[in-house]
C-alpha cells in the first residue's frame, strides 16, 4: 500500500480539497499565532509619517478631481424625476449586496454570532469612505471591534485576508467575461437584456472560481500565462518573474483552509455581492430610461469598482464618478442621464452607508461596552 506523499496526486476534487483543508491547519494556527504576538509591538513614529504622506496626496488628488465630484453632486435635484420604486429598488438591491458581504465574512471569520460582523463591517466600510488610505483604515477599526467582541486576532487576520483576495480576485475576473462581448459587438439593446448578460457573467464567473478552488490545472495555467506575459514585457534589467503558479496554489489553499468545507458558500456570497452591486447600477440606469450596450455598461461597472480600490481618495471618490461617467457615455449613455445615474448609484453605494456604519458603530460599542472598560481587556 502506498504511502501518504504530500506531492499533488489525480485525486477527486473532493477528496483532493479535504486533504488541502487538512494540511492547511497548521499553517493557519501558525498564521493565528504570529498575528497575535505582532500585536504586541509598539506603534513606531514611522506610521504617523505615513499618515501625513498619505494625507497630502489625497488632499491633492481631491484637488484634481473635485470638479468632476461637484458635477455629480450638483445633480441631485433631478432626483425628483426618479420614480421612488426606483430609489427603493436601488436600496434593496445595495442592502443585498452588503448582506451577501456580511455572509461571506461571517464563514471566513467562523463567528458564531452575525451582529458583530455586519456591526463591524458597516464600521469599517463607512470610515474607508471618509479616511486617507481608506481600507487599511476602516479595516483596522473592523478588526479592533471584533477583538472587542471576542475573535481571535489570528482568526480574524485570516478570515478578512481571505475575504478581500476573494472579492478582489472577482472583481479583476469581471472584464474577462465582458470583453468577448464587446469583441463580438453586441448591438444597442434594452436594459432586459443587459441584466440577463449580467446574469450570464455572473454564473460564468461562480464557474470560473469553482473550477479554480477545486482543481490545481486551471490555476496552473492561469499562473504560466500572467507569468509569461509579464516576462516578455519585463524591462531588460529586471528578474524574470518565476514560481508564479506555484505561490497561486498555495494562496489558495490558504483561503480554502480559511473558508474549511463551506467554500460554496462563500463563492456564490462573494458573487452575489458584485451581482446586486451591478443590479443597482442597472436600476439607476433605467430610472433614467436609458438603454445602453449590455456588454459596455459592465465593462462601466468593471472600471468603477476598479477605480474605487485607488488609494488615492477614499473609495475612489471622484475617480469613480469621473470614470463611470465617461465609461457610460461611451456605452450610449447621454451626458446628462450618466451623471445623474452615477449620483444615484453612489448615492447608494457610497454615501447612505456613512450614516449606517456610524450606527453600527454606536451599536457595537453599545453592546461590547462592558468588555472592552474592563481592566483585563486588550
Amino acid at each position: 500500500m502506498a504511502s501518504t506523499s504530500p506531492a499533488p496526486a489525480p485525486t477527486p476534487p473532493r477528496e483532493r480539497i479535504g486533504d488541502r483543508l487538512e494540511r492547511a491547519i497548521e499553517d493557519r494556527t501558525d498564521l493565528e499565532t504570529s498575528v497575535e504576538r505582532a500585536e504586541e509591538t509598539p506603534t513606531s513614529r514611522s506610521k504617523l509619517l505615513r499618515r501625513a504622506v498619505w494625507l497630502t496626496i489625497t488632499a491633492i488628488s481631491l484637488y484634481l478631481v473635485f470638479p468632476s465630484v461637484l458635477d455629480t453632486l450638483g445633480s441631485w435635484r433631478n432626483l425628483t424625476k426618479f420614480e421612488w420604486w426606483w430609489l427603493a429598488a436601488m436600496a434593496v438591491l445595495q442592502t443585498a449586496a452588503m448582506a451577501c458581504l456580511w455572509a461571506l465574512q461571517h464563514v471566513a471569520l467562523r463567528a458564531r454570532e452575525w451582529f458583530p460582523v455586519v456591526t463591524s463591517q458597516l464600521a469599517g466600510n463607512a470610515l474607508s469612505k471618509v479616511a486617507p488610505g481608506g481600507g487599511a483604515v476602516g479595516g483596522a477599526l473592523q478588526y479592533r471591534m471584533l477583538t472587542q467582541s471576542g475573535m481571535r486576532p489570528g482568526s480574524i487576520a485570516s478570515g478578512l485576508t481571505a475575504v478581500n483576495l476573494l472579492t478582489f480576485a472577482a472583481v479583476l475576473a469581471l472584464p474577462i467575461f465582458a470583453v468577448p462581448a464587446i469583441v463580438r459587438g453586441l448591438a444597442d439593446r434594452d436594459l432586459v437584456e443587459a441584466t440577463a448578460l449580467g446574469g450570464g457573467f455572473f454564473i460564468g464567473l461562480f464557474a470560473l472560481g469553482a473550477v479554480c478552488l477545486a482543481f490545481d490545472g486551471p490555476l496552473r495555467w492561469i499562473g504560466r500565462l500572467v507569468q509569461r506575459v509579464r516576462n516578455r514585457l519585463r524591462r531588460k534589467h529586471a528578474e524574470p518573474l518565476t514560481g508564479l503558479p506555484s505561490r497561486l496554489l498555495r494562496e489558495r489553499d490558504r483561503i480554502l483552509a480559511t473558508l474549511g468545507p463551506k467554500w460554496k458558500r462563500a463563492l456564490a456570497a462573494t458573487v452575489g455581492r458584485w451581482a446586486f452591486d451591478y443590479a443597482t447600477l442597472l436600476a439607476a440606469l433605467a430610472a433614467v430610461g436609458s438603454h445602453p450596450r449590455p456588454s459596455l455598461a459592465l465593462l462601466a461597472f468593471c472600471a468603477a469598482q476598479v477605480l474605487s480600490q485607488i488609494p488615492l481618495t477614499p473609495g475612489g471618490l471622484g475617480f469613480v464618478e469621473a470614470g463611470l461617467v465617461g465609461m457610460l457615455k461611451l456605452a450610449g449613455v447621454s451626458a446628462g442621464d450618466a451623471v445623474l445615474a452615477t449620483f444615484a448609484y453612489r448615492l447608494f453605494s457610497y454615501w447612505l452607508p456613512m450614516p449606517a456604519g456610524l450606527a453600527g458603530f454606536i451599536a457595537h460599542r453599545r453592546r461590547y461596552l462592558t468588555a472592552t472598560s474592563s481592566p483585563n481587556s486588550p
